[in-house]
């Protein structure tokens, strides 16, 4: 089972600014644990949104927009991408996780299971993208 940890974005990482020594050194620490147990697939901090852009769909009409984006409520600042037997696992590894806003502030990550292509029904579709994992193609 795959499960993302989501970074909720903060003024600060939309500044730009980078974490605080404390809060890197927690980081370092923990992606150490999660190496050593063999779950980790991937971990990064994002840029902000004033680097980044939006797709926006209106029917088949596409507009790019440009950030920054103002509300940063709902935006990412990074990410863990675990690899793990169970949900339980990944509940733990997901309590281990530093506070993102640093240990005397409130923070919160967001957690959430990759949908995997066994869960799907069989099909073309499916076996389409079956074949593009594993380095085929049509």
């Amino acid at each position: 089972m795959r499960f993302m940890i989501l970074v909720k974005a903060t003024p600060a990482s939309e500044a730009g600014l980078l974490p605080p020594e404390r809060l890197s050194t927690a980081m370092a620490a923990y992606r150490e644990g999660l190496v050593k147990a063999g779950v980790l697939l991937d971990a990064s901090g994002l840029y902000p949104t004033s680097k980044g852009w939006r797709i926006r769909y209106a029917g088949a009409k596409r507009t790019v927009i440009e950030g920054p984006f103002a509300e940063t409520k709902g935006l990412v600042a990074g990410y863990t991408l675990l690899q793990v037997k169970s949900e339980a696992e990944a509940m733990e590894w997901a309590r281990r996780f530093p506070n993102p806003a640093g240990d005397d502030r409130d923070g919160e990550i967001e957690v959430r299971r990759l949908a995997e292509l066994d869960e799907f029904d069989p099909g073309e579709t499916t076996e389409w993208f079956r074949a593009m994992e594993s380095g085929a193609g049509r």
